[in-house]
């Protein structure tokens, strides 16, 4: 699809299925790139990834209110759908499904889904109900589409963890890949709450990473764990953040910590930290 072509939209389910159901009568492969919209280079990334490894890429464009709590930022997350699909278009996308949230879910839905394993801990303390919306949403997407390949980024990397695992648990015939995180040319990790961040508070997130990538050397040095915890830690309020909900180092494959205290197999380094009412996460391998 040329930069300058509309980009089809379709919000009903019904049209979603006839849609993919007549790229799949020809023979085309199928790759979902799920996002909540507000989209950046980060988003831009995943879709021309999907475009390398599918025929044909569909992006849903959908805030899900099952993985917010009512004390989070629902109501005011950035929503700018027309953006986003001049955005889709010239990345080469296909198709936007961007539903209501009544046609996700409408009156008298009942379902809900329990994630243990990778969702325990990090943003599952301090966001209980967070992984079961996005396993929820996501499988309803996967059932909706029926994708051959959906991409996420690493940068929601508990996230990601969380969808590998139910995608193998339940037998889900879908290649799940995981994109690198992007970021701006200081390192920050692009996010769509970065637009909430004024000028002084974009200078203070900026040092984040830096922060990241010396505790991560310092994991793979072989330094103790929980000192390399405790110095990122005091570090990052150095630095100007407001408060920290945890910055931890574990296992990448399932986000278990270490028993021992020390790094023997690929890691993962993890920190959720406050500026103002914006909440930022970010990650690196070790």
């Amino acid at each position: 699809m040329s930069a300058s072509a509309p980009l089809p939209v379709v919000r009903a389910v019904t049209d979603l299925r006839a849609t993919v159901g007549d790229w799949k009568r020809q023979g085309l492969s199928v790759a979902l790139v799920p996002t909540m919209g507000a989209l950046h280079e980060g988003h831009l990334t995943l879709v021309r990834e999907a475009g390398r490894r599918a025929d044909r890429v569909l992006a849903s464009n959908f805030v899900n209110p099952t993985q917010f709590a009512p004390t989070e930022d629902l109501a005011r997350y950035p929503r700018r759908q027309e953006e986003d699909a001049r955005l889709l278009a010239g990345a080469g996308c296909h198709l936007m499904f961007a539903p209501t949230p009544e046609a996700m879910y409408p009156e008298g839905f009942a379902t809900s889904i329990a994630m243990t394993g990778p969702a325990l801990g990090l943003e599952g303390d301090f966001r209980p109900q967070m992984f079961g919306g996005v396993a929820l949403i996501v499988t309803k997407l996967f059932n909706q589409v029926q994708p051959d390949v959906a991409v996420f980024g690493e940068k929601d990397y508990q996230q990601l963890m969380v969808i590998r695992r139910f995608v193998r648990d339940l037998d889900l015939p879908i290649d799940i890949v995981g994109a690198p995180t992007q970021r701006d040319e200081a390192g920050l990790a692009l996010s769509s709450r970065n637009d909430y961040l004024s000028e002084a508070e974009l200078a203070v997130a900026r040092r984040l990473n830096q922060i990241l990538a010396e505790a991560a050397a310092g994991a793979a040095a072989g330094r103790p764990l929980p000192g390399v915890e405790r110095e990122a830690y005091a570090a990052i309020l150095k630095a100007g953040f407001e408060r920290i909900d945890y910055v931890a180092v574990r296992h990448a494959e399932d986000l278990s910590p270490f028993r021992d205290g020390v790094v023997d197999a690929p890691a993962r380094i993890l920190v959720a930290a406050w500026l103002g009412k914006t909440r930022l996460i970010d990650n690196m391998a070790v």
